[in-house]
């Protein structure tokens, strides 16, 4: 049935069973600009409504704002987790995943503050280098080092020194940074985690990622002697270290 109430300018439309509803189409009142649409109706003629057939009325097409509405709303959603899914990937590609005796460290890496070293820690954690390293050199209170697989602190992959990166970037508690020899371009695969803000440090080792769970898990690491430069015997060792990105 379709009823014309000239006096509210609306147009009311039932549909009959099984599954009655209604669509008012109100031509004030509803938000106007692009869904707002001029139809013409010369000959409305049903369950003996008949306007005028010169009458042009402006109708507020409701099911075309709602679908309207409804396509931008779902490209909306769909551009959302577009996105989203883009940054999560991004997130994991420069995730570090290092498992411990006591549980699972993650680190942020920074490949915009220092692309080069951060390029370098992915090469060799692909290359499954650091399994099993040992942290050879544990400060408490300051910082437990790792990535030599002679366990002396003198060695390295054999893969080129890289150039320094530094940068800004704090040392303070949870901050990754490049251990490095007498040379600023001489960081090779060792790296240090600081346990205690050591801002001393800052401007003269590269600074690549930054702890973002786990640090009580570092703090649990095996301390070495003091009076041997932190050097440990029977050190504990990184079980296996992942790119997040890389793990199933």
């Amino acid at each position: 049935m379709v009823e014309f109430q000239p006096s509210k300018l609306a147009v009311r439309v039932q549909f009959p069973s099984p599954a009655p509803f209604i669509f008012c189409f109100l031509a004030e009142g509803w938000p106007s600009g692009q869904w707002q649409q001029t139809v013409n109706l010369p000959a409305l003629a049903f369950a003996g409504s008949n306007p005028a057939p010169s009458t042009t009325f402006k109708i507020i097409l409701l099911f075309n704002y709602m679908f309207k509405n409804i396509k931008l709303l779902f490209f909306t959603i769909t551009q959302i987790f577009f996105l989203m899914s883009n940054v999560n990937a991004a997130n994991l590609e420069n995730t570090l995943y290092i498992d411990l005796k006591d549980g699972r460290v993650v680190i942020e890496m920074l490949p915009d503050i220092a692309p080069k070293h951060v390029e370098r820690i992915k090469t060799l954690t692909r290359q499954k280098f650091y399994d099993g390293i040992v942290f050879h050199r544990v400060i408490d209170g300051f910082m437990v080092q790792t990535g030599d697989p002679t366990g002396t602190g003198m060695g390295g992959s054999k893969l080129n020194d890289l150039t320094a990166e530094f940068s800004k970037q704090p040392h303070v508690r949870g901050a990754v940074s490049m251990a490095r020899a007498q040379s600023p371009n001489s960081a090779n695969s060792q790296f240090f985690i600081v346990t205690k803000d050591s801002n001393f440090l800052d401007g003269q080792y590269t600074v690549w990622g930054k702890v973002v769970s786990g640090i009580e898990i570092v703090d649990k690491i095996k301390k070495g002697n003091p009076a041997n430069n932190g050097q440990v015997s029977d050190p504990d060792k990184m079980l296996k270290v992942r790119i997040a990105s890389d793990v199933k």
